[in-house]
């Protein structure tokens, strides 16, 4: 399993990227893996402003449905309509051109409370 060092993860298995006010949201390859090919992915909308632990969206998968959990609070900004007609870009490319959405975060809102990729690894096994 893929655990790019430059990101941070929470323990519901979404990634986040670093450095700005605004970050990126995706599953991880571990969820990717354990979903099985995703058939759907029902997004947030633009605009929507969302708690860290509360829900984005769900994806759909020839195994089961899971709910996409925000790692941050604030305001999603952008969401990855390429997913609309291929949702498979999150098993292809987890971490790329599968990313979910967008959130610009609430003032104050940091990623101190998310996990490095060592700690992800010790979560996952991995």
């Amino acid at each position: 399993m893929k655990i790019p060092a430059e990101l941070r993860y929470s323990s519901d298995h979404e990634w986040v990227t670093t450095g700005s006010t605004t970050v990126r949201v995706g599953i991880t390859d571990y969820a990717q893996d354990a979903l099985g090919d995703v058939v759907y992915v029902d997004l947030p909308d633009v605009g929507t402003t969302v708690a860290a632990g509360g829900s984005l969206g769900e994806v759909e998968s020839t195994k089961s449905v899971s709910e996409i959990y925000a790692p941050v609070a604030g305001t999603v900004s952008a969401v990855n309509d390429a997913l609309a007609s291929s949702p498979d870009l999150i098993n292809s490319d987890p971490y790329g051109q599968g990313w979910i959405c967008e959130i610009t975060l609430d003032e104050g809102v940091t990623l101190e409370g998310l996990l490095d990729a060592s700690a992800y690894g010790e979560l996952t096994n991995n």
